[in-house]
Protein backbone atom coordinates (compact mmCIF):
# COMPACT_ATOMS: atom_id res chain seq x y z
CA UNK A 1 0.00 0.00 0.00
CA UNK A 2 1.38 3.50 -0.62
CA UNK A 3 2.10 5.62 2.19
CA UNK A 4 0.13 9.08 2.53
CA UNK A 5 1.87 12.57 3.53
CA UNK A 6 -0.03 15.17 4.98
CA UNK A 7 1.62 18.68 4.30
CA UNK A 8 0.36 21.85 6.49
CA UNK A 9 1.25 25.20 5.00
CA UNK A 10 -0.96 28.43 5.91
CA UNK A 11 0.50 29.87 2.64
CA UNK A 12 0.74 27.96 -0.60
CA UNK A 13 1.10 29.41 -4.54
CA UNK A 14 -0.30 31.58 -6.03
CA UNK A 15 -0.19 33.14 -2.77
CA UNK A 16 2.95 35.64 -2.54
CA UNK A 17 5.31 34.16 0.54
CA UNK A 18 9.12 32.68 1.04
CA UNK A 19 6.86 29.90 2.81
CA UNK A 20 4.54 29.25 0.27
CA UNK A 21 7.26 29.30 -2.27
CA UNK A 22 9.44 27.08 0.12
CA UNK A 23 6.59 24.37 0.68
CA UNK A 24 5.71 24.19 -3.07
CA UNK A 25 9.48 23.55 -3.42
CA UNK A 26 9.64 20.70 -1.01
CA UNK A 27 6.55 19.28 -2.67
CA UNK A 28 7.71 19.10 -6.19
CA UNK A 29 11.26 17.28 -4.37
CA UNK A 30 8.87 14.67 -2.73
CA UNK A 31 7.34 13.72 -5.89
CA UNK A 32 10.38 13.55 -7.58
CA UNK A 33 12.18 12.01 -5.20
CA UNK A 34 8.85 9.57 -4.30
CA UNK A 35 9.22 7.79 -7.61
CA UNK A 36 5.25 6.54 -6.99
CA UNK A 37 5.81 5.42 -3.57
CA UNK A 38 3.79 8.45 -1.86
CA UNK A 39 0.38 10.12 -2.47
CA UNK A 40 0.64 13.83 -0.83
CA UNK A 41 -2.26 15.87 0.39
CA UNK A 42 -1.51 19.66 0.73
CA UNK A 43 -3.87 21.51 3.19
CA UNK A 44 -3.58 25.55 2.72
CA UNK A 45 -6.02 28.28 2.39
CA UNK A 46 -7.04 30.14 -0.13
CA UNK A 47 -4.40 33.40 -1.26
CA UNK A 48 -4.36 35.80 1.44
CA UNK A 49 -1.09 37.11 2.59
CA UNK A 50 -1.75 40.58 0.20
CA UNK A 51 -5.60 41.64 0.14
CA UNK A 52 -4.10 43.90 -2.82
CA UNK A 53 -3.10 41.07 -4.68
CA UNK A 54 -5.88 38.11 -3.63
CA UNK A 55 -6.09 36.00 -6.57
CA UNK A 56 -8.96 33.25 -6.50
CA UNK A 57 -7.45 29.28 -6.63
CA UNK A 58 -8.68 25.98 -7.08
CA UNK A 59 -10.37 24.69 -3.98
CA UNK A 60 -8.86 21.48 -5.18
CA UNK A 61 -6.00 20.69 -7.49
CA UNK A 62 -3.67 18.19 -8.44
CA UNK A 63 -0.26 18.65 -9.39
CA UNK A 64 1.53 15.77 -9.97
CA UNK A 65 2.04 12.96 -6.89
CA UNK A 66 0.28 15.95 -4.40
CA UNK A 67 -3.63 16.92 -3.93
CA UNK A 68 -3.76 20.77 -2.88
CA UNK A 69 -6.75 21.14 -1.09
CA UNK A 70 -7.59 25.19 -0.12
CA UNK A 71 -9.30 26.64 2.71
CA UNK A 72 -11.46 29.81 2.34
CA UNK A 73 -10.33 32.18 5.05
CA UNK A 74 -13.10 35.10 6.04
CA UNK A 75 -11.65 38.32 5.67
CA UNK A 76 -9.05 39.70 7.67
CA UNK A 77 -6.32 42.30 8.44
CA UNK A 78 -2.67 41.97 9.53
CA UNK A 79 -3.26 42.67 13.15
CA UNK A 80 -2.86 40.04 15.67
CA UNK A 81 -6.71 38.96 16.61
CA UNK A 82 -7.60 38.93 13.07
CA UNK A 83 -4.60 36.52 12.01
CA UNK A 84 -5.69 34.45 15.00
CA UNK A 85 -9.32 34.24 14.24
CA UNK A 86 -7.87 33.01 10.39
CA UNK A 87 -5.55 30.72 11.60
CA UNK A 88 -8.36 29.45 13.92
CA UNK A 89 -10.69 28.93 10.69
CA UNK A 90 -7.80 27.30 8.79
CA UNK A 91 -7.27 25.07 11.86
CA UNK A 92 -11.13 23.77 11.97
CA UNK A 93 -11.11 23.22 8.63
CA UNK A 94 -7.91 21.41 8.52
CA UNK A 95 -8.53 18.88 11.20
CA UNK A 96 -12.18 18.01 9.26
CA UNK A 97 -10.22 17.45 6.01
CA UNK A 98 -7.65 15.06 7.51
CA UNK A 99 -9.82 13.00 9.69
CA UNK A 100 -10.73 11.80 6.29
CA UNK A 101 -8.13 9.58 5.56
CA UNK A 102 -5.34 8.07 7.17
CA UNK A 103 -1.72 9.85 6.89
CA UNK A 104 1.81 8.28 7.58
CA UNK A 105 3.85 10.89 7.94
CA UNK A 106 2.89 14.85 8.60
CA UNK A 107 4.73 17.74 7.81
CA UNK A 108 4.33 21.45 8.98
CA UNK A 109 6.23 24.29 8.06
CA UNK A 110 5.31 26.87 10.05
CA UNK A 111 6.38 30.47 10.88
CA UNK A 112 4.57 31.71 13.42
CA UNK A 113 4.15 28.38 15.39
CA UNK A 114 0.71 27.68 15.36
CA UNK A 115 0.81 25.25 12.58
CA UNK A 116 3.25 23.64 13.85
CA UNK A 117 0.98 22.99 16.62
CA UNK A 118 -1.99 21.73 14.32
CA UNK A 119 0.91 19.09 12.99
CA UNK A 120 1.38 17.74 16.16
CA UNK A 121 -2.13 17.72 16.95
CA UNK A 122 -3.49 15.80 13.66
CA UNK A 123 -0.11 13.45 13.64
CA UNK A 124 -1.11 12.72 17.16
CA UNK A 125 -4.68 11.89 16.46
CA UNK A 126 -3.55 10.15 13.65
CA UNK A 127 -0.51 7.92 15.15
CA UNK A 128 1.63 9.46 12.15
CA UNK A 129 4.63 10.74 12.30
CA UNK A 130 5.74 14.28 12.80
CA UNK A 131 8.31 16.81 10.89
CA UNK A 132 8.15 20.48 12.07
CA UNK A 133 10.16 23.01 9.42
CA UNK A 134 10.52 25.86 11.83
CA UNK A 135 10.81 29.48 9.70
CA UNK A 136 11.07 31.61 13.03
CA UNK A 137 10.96 32.17 16.78
CA UNK A 138 7.45 33.63 17.92
CA UNK A 139 7.98 33.06 21.55
CA UNK A 140 11.00 34.62 21.41
CA UNK A 141 9.33 37.70 19.26
CA UNK A 142 6.46 38.25 21.45
CA UNK A 143 8.49 39.89 24.27
CA UNK A 144 9.36 42.50 21.84
CA UNK A 145 5.92 43.30 20.12
CA UNK A 146 4.14 43.70 22.82
CA UNK A 147 3.88 45.48 26.13
CA UNK A 148 5.58 43.81 28.93
CA UNK A 149 2.91 42.17 31.07
CA UNK A 150 0.82 41.06 27.82
CA UNK A 151 3.81 39.80 26.40
CA UNK A 152 5.45 37.89 29.13
CA UNK A 153 1.88 36.23 29.56
CA UNK A 154 1.33 35.70 25.84
CA UNK A 155 5.41 33.97 26.49
CA UNK A 156 4.31 32.15 28.87
CA UNK A 157 1.14 30.34 26.82
CA UNK A 158 2.88 30.13 23.73
CA UNK A 159 5.80 28.45 24.78
CA UNK A 160 3.75 25.75 26.75
CA UNK A 161 2.63 25.19 23.00
CA UNK A 162 6.30 25.58 21.67
CA UNK A 163 7.25 22.73 23.91
CA UNK A 164 4.72 20.13 22.99
CA UNK A 165 5.39 20.27 19.53
CA UNK A 166 8.74 20.15 19.14
CA UNK A 167 8.85 17.36 22.13
CA UNK A 168 6.21 15.75 19.70
CA UNK A 169 8.06 15.78 16.59
CA UNK A 170 9.82 13.44 15.49
CA UNK A 171 12.39 15.29 13.29
CA UNK A 172 12.57 19.10 13.31
CA UNK A 173 14.13 21.24 10.67
CA UNK A 174 15.26 25.03 11.39
CA UNK A 175 15.82 27.48 8.63
CA UNK A 176 18.63 29.02 10.30
CA UNK A 177 21.60 28.22 12.16
CA UNK A 178 21.24 31.13 13.99
CA UNK A 179 17.74 29.39 15.56
CA UNK A 180 20.40 26.58 17.02
CA UNK A 181 21.17 29.23 20.10
CA UNK A 182 17.66 29.07 21.00
CA UNK A 183 16.33 25.62 20.48
CA UNK A 184 19.54 23.77 21.41
CA UNK A 185 19.46 24.68 25.13
CA UNK A 186 15.51 24.09 25.59
CA UNK A 187 15.77 20.52 23.55
CA UNK A 188 18.95 19.05 24.43
CA UNK A 189 17.09 15.77 23.17
CA UNK A 190 15.96 16.57 20.08
CA UNK A 191 18.45 16.63 16.90
CA UNK A 192 18.02 19.69 14.40
CA UNK A 193 18.66 19.99 11.03
CA UNK A 194 19.22 23.55 8.93
CA UNK A 195 17.61 23.11 5.71
CA UNK A 196 17.47 27.07 4.90
CA UNK A 197 15.33 28.72 1.96
CA UNK A 198 18.00 28.72 -0.72
CA UNK A 199 17.61 30.28 -4.39
CA UNK A 200 15.18 29.74 -6.30
CA UNK A 201 15.79 29.36 -10.11
CA UNK A 202 13.24 32.32 -11.41
CA UNK A 203 15.86 34.90 -9.02
CA UNK A 204 19.24 32.93 -10.42
CA UNK A 205 18.30 33.53 -14.16
CA UNK A 206 17.73 37.18 -13.87
CA UNK A 207 20.00 38.71 -16.63
CA UNK A 208 23.12 41.04 -16.09
CA UNK A 209 22.47 44.50 -17.28
CA UNK A 210 23.98 47.44 -17.51
CA UNK A 211 22.49 50.77 -17.08
CA UNK A 212 23.93 53.22 -19.20
CA UNK A 213 21.67 56.44 -17.83
CA UNK A 214 22.77 55.80 -13.93
CA UNK A 215 24.68 58.86 -13.82
CA UNK A 216 22.57 61.18 -14.82
CA UNK A 217 19.78 59.83 -12.79
CA UNK A 218 18.81 59.25 -9.30
CA UNK A 219 19.85 55.65 -7.43
CA UNK A 220 17.43 53.36 -7.55
CA UNK A 221 16.95 51.36 -4.43
CA UNK A 222 14.48 48.80 -4.03
CA UNK A 223 12.82 46.90 -1.00
CA UNK A 224 10.47 44.53 -2.16
CA UNK A 225 8.46 42.39 0.54
CA UNK A 226 6.57 42.39 3.79
CA UNK A 227 6.25 45.20 5.51
CA UNK A 228 5.47 44.60 8.82
CA UNK A 229 6.81 45.14 12.60
CA UNK A 230 9.35 43.03 11.94
CA UNK A 231 10.99 44.82 9.09
CA UNK A 232 10.63 48.23 10.54
CA UNK A 233 10.94 50.33 7.22
CA UNK A 234 8.99 53.00 8.83
CA UNK A 235 11.99 53.63 11.26
CA UNK A 236 14.50 53.81 8.48
CA UNK A 237 13.47 54.70 5.24
CA UNK A 238 11.71 58.06 5.40
CA UNK A 239 14.95 59.26 7.28
CA UNK A 240 17.48 57.69 5.28
CA UNK A 241 15.72 59.09 2.15
CA UNK A 242 15.59 62.74 4.10
CA UNK A 243 19.40 61.97 4.72
CA UNK A 244 20.30 61.06 0.91
CA UNK A 245 18.36 63.22 -1.04
CA UNK A 246 17.21 63.72 -4.59
CA UNK A 247 20.59 61.59 -5.40
CA UNK A 248 18.26 58.03 -4.40
CA UNK A 249 14.93 56.91 -5.01
CA UNK A 250 13.36 54.42 -3.12
CA UNK A 251 10.84 51.87 -4.13
CA UNK A 252 9.08 50.01 -2.00
CA UNK A 253 7.12 47.01 -3.27
CA UNK A 254 4.63 45.31 -0.93
CA UNK A 255 2.19 45.06 1.95
CA UNK A 256 1.83 44.21 5.58
CA UNK A 257 0.41 45.65 9.15
CA UNK A 258 2.98 48.83 8.96
CA UNK A 259 2.43 50.13 6.16
CA UNK A 260 0.14 52.64 6.78
CA UNK A 261 2.92 53.53 9.54
CA UNK A 262 5.24 54.06 6.18
CA UNK A 263 3.04 55.96 4.34
CA UNK A 264 2.57 58.54 7.49
CA UNK A 265 6.26 58.89 8.26
CA UNK A 266 6.89 59.41 4.24
CA UNK A 267 4.20 62.22 4.54
CA UNK A 268 5.61 63.55 7.58
CA UNK A 269 9.28 63.68 6.37
CA UNK A 270 8.23 65.72 3.21
CA UNK A 271 10.91 63.64 0.67
CA UNK A 272 9.42 62.84 -2.60
CA UNK A 273 12.08 60.04 -3.50
CA UNK A 274 10.06 57.40 -1.99
CA UNK A 275 7.44 55.15 -3.91
CA UNK A 276 5.29 52.47 -2.52
CA UNK A 277 3.76 50.05 -4.65
CA UNK A 278 1.47 47.21 -4.10
CA UNK A 279 2.78 43.86 -4.10
CA UNK A 280 2.94 42.44 -7.42
CA UNK A 281 3.55 38.61 -9.38
CA UNK A 282 6.50 37.09 -9.57
CA UNK A 283 7.01 37.57 -13.33
CA UNK A 284 7.06 41.46 -12.90
CA UNK A 285 8.73 41.32 -10.05
CA UNK A 286 11.63 40.00 -11.80
CA UNK A 287 11.65 43.00 -13.68
CA UNK A 288 11.67 45.48 -11.06
CA UNK A 289 14.54 44.02 -9.61
CA UNK A 290 16.24 44.18 -12.96
CA UNK A 291 15.79 48.12 -13.12
CA UNK A 292 17.09 48.61 -9.59
CA UNK A 293 20.92 49.71 -8.86
CA UNK A 294 20.91 48.77 -5.18
CA UNK A 295 18.57 46.05 -3.39
CA UNK A 296 17.70 47.02 0.28
CA UNK A 297 17.21 44.82 3.22
CA UNK A 298 15.68 46.14 6.66
CA UNK A 299 15.22 43.81 9.95
CA UNK A 300 13.70 45.50 13.26
CA UNK A 301 15.94 46.20 16.30
CA UNK A 302 14.99 43.49 18.14
CA UNK A 303 16.62 41.05 20.52
CA UNK A 304 14.95 37.71 18.43
CA UNK A 305 16.01 38.95 15.30
CA UNK A 306 19.99 38.60 15.94
CA UNK A 307 19.41 34.74 15.09
CA UNK A 308 17.29 35.43 11.86
CA UNK A 309 18.34 34.63 8.61
CA UNK A 310 15.49 36.69 5.99
CA UNK A 311 14.28 34.50 3.19
CA UNK A 312 14.78 37.53 1.22
CA UNK A 313 18.69 37.37 1.14
CA UNK A 314 19.03 34.20 -0.77
CA UNK A 315 16.33 35.91 -3.86
CA UNK A 316 18.62 39.28 -3.99
CA UNK A 317 21.61 37.68 -4.18
CA UNK A 318 21.02 35.25 -6.58
CA UNK A 319 20.14 38.43 -8.85
CA UNK A 320 23.96 39.67 -8.45
CA UNK A 321 22.99 43.31 -7.47
CA UNK A 322 24.32 45.40 -5.25
CA UNK A 323 22.93 44.64 -1.40
CA UNK A 324 22.39 47.34 1.59
CA UNK A 325 21.29 45.04 4.67
CA UNK A 326 20.80 46.15 7.95
CA UNK A 327 20.76 43.44 9.94
CA UNK A 328 22.27 42.44 12.87
CA UNK A 329 23.59 39.25 14.40
CA UNK A 330 23.11 36.30 12.57
CA UNK A 331 22.22 37.79 9.13
CA UNK A 332 24.79 40.15 9.46
CA UNK A 333 27.68 37.08 9.96
CA UNK A 334 25.94 35.27 6.87
CA UNK A 335 25.81 38.40 4.46
CA UNK A 336 29.80 39.36 5.44
CA UNK A 337 30.95 35.59 4.97
CA UNK A 338 28.72 34.63 2.17
CA UNK A 339 27.73 37.37 -0.12
CA UNK A 340 29.80 39.49 -2.10
CA UNK A 341 29.50 43.30 -2.61
CA UNK A 342 27.05 43.59 0.09
CA UNK A 343 27.00 46.24 2.80
CA UNK A 344 25.75 45.77 6.32
CA UNK A 345 24.74 48.56 8.77
CA UNK A 346 22.95 48.39 12.31
CA UNK A 347 19.23 48.37 12.36
CA UNK A 348 17.61 51.92 12.39
CA UNK A 349 21.50 53.21 12.10
CA UNK A 350 20.74 56.22 9.51
CA UNK A 351 24.19 57.23 9.12
CA UNK A 352 25.47 53.65 9.01
CA UNK A 353 23.30 52.99 6.17
CA UNK A 354 24.90 55.95 4.32
CA UNK A 355 28.33 54.61 4.91
CA UNK A 356 27.34 51.13 4.25
CA UNK A 357 26.21 52.65 0.66
CA UNK A 358 28.74 54.31 -0.29
CA UNK A 359 30.77 51.56 0.01
CA UNK A 360 29.28 49.26 -2.67
CA UNK A 361 30.26 48.71 -6.19
CA UNK A 362 27.30 49.53 -8.10
CA UNK A 363 27.37 46.71 -10.68
CA UNK A 364 25.65 43.58 -11.04
CA UNK A 365 28.02 41.21 -10.59
CA UNK A 366 27.38 37.15 -10.64
CA UNK A 367 27.53 34.82 -7.58
CA UNK A 368 27.67 31.82 -9.02
CA UNK A 369 29.75 30.15 -5.81
CA UNK A 370 26.34 31.20 -3.44
CA UNK A 371 24.14 29.99 -6.07
CA UNK A 372 25.23 26.79 -6.09
CA UNK A 373 25.97 26.21 -2.66
CA UNK A 374 22.17 27.52 -1.91
CA UNK A 375 20.12 26.21 -4.61
CA UNK A 376 16.54 25.72 -3.51
CA UNK A 377 16.48 22.25 -5.39
CA UNK A 378 19.68 20.40 -3.69
CA UNK A 379 17.97 22.02 -0.49
CA UNK A 380 14.48 20.76 -1.02
CA UNK A 381 16.21 17.82 -2.47
CA UNK A 382 17.74 16.96 1.01
CA UNK A 383 15.29 17.84 3.38
CA UNK A 384 12.90 15.86 1.34
CA UNK A 385 15.02 13.01 1.96
CA UNK A 386 14.18 13.47 5.75
CA UNK A 387 10.78 13.22 4.96
CA UNK A 388 10.74 10.03 3.08
CA UNK A 389 13.28 8.44 5.68
CA UNK A 390 10.10 8.79 8.31
CA UNK A 391 8.07 7.80 5.56
CA UNK A 392 9.87 4.39 5.22
CA UNK A 393 10.04 3.69 9.06
CA UNK A 394 6.50 4.13 9.33
CA UNK A 395 4.11 1.23 10.20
Amino acid sequence: MRKRILLLSFFYPPDLSAGSFRAEALVDALCERAAGEVDIDVLTTQPNRYHSHASEALAVDVQGCARIRRVQLPVHKSGFVDQAKAFATFALQANRVASEGHYDVVVATSSRLMTAVLGGWIARRQRARLYLDIRDIFVENLGELFPSAIGRSLALFFGVLERWSIRRADKVNLVAAGFLGYFQPKYPQQHFSLHSNGVDDDFANIPLTSSTDRFCRPLRILYAGNIGDGQGLHLIVPALAQRLGPRVHFCIVGAGGRLQALRDAVAESGVGTVDLVAPVARDRLLAIYQQADVLFLHLNDFKAFRRVLPSKLFEYAATGKPILAGVAGYASDFVKAEITNASVFAPCDIEGAVDALAQLSLEQVPRPVFVERFARKRIMHSMADDVLELVREAI
